[in-house]
């Protein structure tokens, strides 16, 4: 495992949300991410907050044609 800041993203109530320099154990040979119980709370706390974020990022959005 070595540590790492990563970028964590996810989807909450039909919104983007990602947070940076997140720390993280992550996994090498993987790339499998272990986050801390004390880095999901704040994670938690971060995504369902209404606080304003730090900026603003334009992203594509492609849908998955089988």
């Amino acid at each position: 495992m070595v540590q790492s800041l990563v970028t964590y993203s996810v989807e909450y109530q039909g919104r983007m949300v990602i947070v940076e320099n997140v720390p993280a154990r992550v996994d090498p040979e993987t790339g499998e991410r272990f986050y801390s119980p004390q880095t999901v709370e704040q994670l938690q706390a971060i995504v369902w907050s209404d606080r304003q974020p730090d900026r603003v990022e334009q992203t594509p959005v492609f849908r998955f044609a089988a």
